[in-house]
């Protein structure tokens, strides 16, 4: 199975459509642009190795009630998983969804889905693992807490496993499962990377009963969570005022962003505080017009639809807007 494409691949476009970097919108990756505000890394922080007494771990358990495995982006706990629950043969993964979940259990038996609560009910006694993104990746689809807490049960009753991956889920938002995680058969992913828009720090959190943490921290390297991302995520998980106001931000900046593409002649099929996702058969066109015009989006095929980022300003989405209805308009001139 070959690696799953990911967005962000702004330097292969500009070069595939031959205009300059810095002429691009990118809103192809779901990252806030709006980052947390860092300040300046102090040296010692860079001249250091990280110790694990830094007051990290009491301030994850102050935000999230719960203690956790900090790893170096949650890709790494991803691709060990599989690895540490060798009790797994068949693994239930819904489609689409962020692909290096399905890659990461490659070796297993994947059984597919379609992202909807009865789908995967329907299917869920039939393996020993269920992983879920929460909200889902692209199609923004949630899924009722009843619903998660059910499947949990369902299959922990039998010794399996349900994996979520709430890279999407805001911090305080509902729908969460990590208060839970201290039960068995259950592993919570978090992230820096999307709501404080700290992807470039590679910092993740991985919330599950102690002994799975134990046995996930011993196939880390020492040192895996760089001084840095360590000293970022203290900072950043302890700012319960920034967070507030970058829900609402966000907020209102989604419900923007859905409104101008559903005024475009787009309809919305589903939507995060992140991104918009719309699912359309002429994906794959509106995409390349797009590109003609130095706006990159994420393009699915299966099904076809493309996922749309927030843009940062009045000027950003000034450009989108012109850029999508230029590309609406020639598209549907070749039809």
């Amino acid at each position: 199975m070959s690696r799953p494409a990911h967005g962000g691949r702004l330097r292969e476009a500009a070069r595939r459509r031959g205009i300059p970097l810095d002429a691009w919108l990118d809103l192809s990756t779901g990252i806030s642009p709006w980052s947390y505000p860092l300040p300046a890394v102090p040296e010692e922080v860079w001249r250091r190795l990280p110790e694990e007494d830094d007051g990290l771990d009491e301030v994850i358990r102050a935000a999230f009630g719960r203690p956790a495995l900090a790893v170096p982006g949650t890709q790494a706990a991803i691709s060990r998983l599989p690895s540490l629950l060798p009790e797994v043969r068949r693994v239930l993964v819904p489609h689409p969804s962020y692909g290096e979940h399905a890659h990461a259990w490659r070796a297993h038996h994947l059984v597919r889905c379609a992202p909807c609560a009865d789908a995967i009910a329907a299917r869920l006694d039939e393996v020993d693992a269920l992983v879920l993104v929460h909200p889902n990746n692209p199609t923004g689809a949630r899924f009722p807490a009843q619903n998660l807490h059910a499947w949990h049960q369902r299959l922990a009753a039998r010794g399996g496993w349900l994996i979520v991956d709430e890279a999407f889920l805001d911090p305080g938002e509902a729908g969460s499962l990590v208060a839970e995680t201290g039960e068995p058969g259950l592993v919570v992913l978090r992230s820096l990377g999307k709501f404080w828009g700290l992807a470039g720090v590679r910092f993740g959190l991985v919330f599950a009963a102690k002994p799975l943490r134990e046995r996930l921290a011993a196939l880390l390297d020492p040192w895996a969570v760089s001084h840095p991302a360590r000293w970022a995520a203290r900072l950043a998980l302890a700012d319960s005022a920034w967070q507030e106001r970058q829900r609402i931000r966000l907020a209102a900046a989604s419900l923007a962003l859905a409104t101008m593409l559903e005024e475009a002649g787009l309809r919305v099929s589903g939507r995060t505080s992140l991104f918009a996702w719309v699912e359309t058969p002429r994906a794959s066109a509106l995409a390349a017009a797009l590109e003609r015009r130095a706006l990159l989006v994420r393009r699915f095929d299966d099904p076809p639809g493309l996922r749309f980022g927030l843009p940062a300003d009045d000027a950003q989405t000034a450009q989108l807007r012109a850029a999508l209805l230029d590309a609406i308009a020639e598209t549907e001139s070749r039809r």
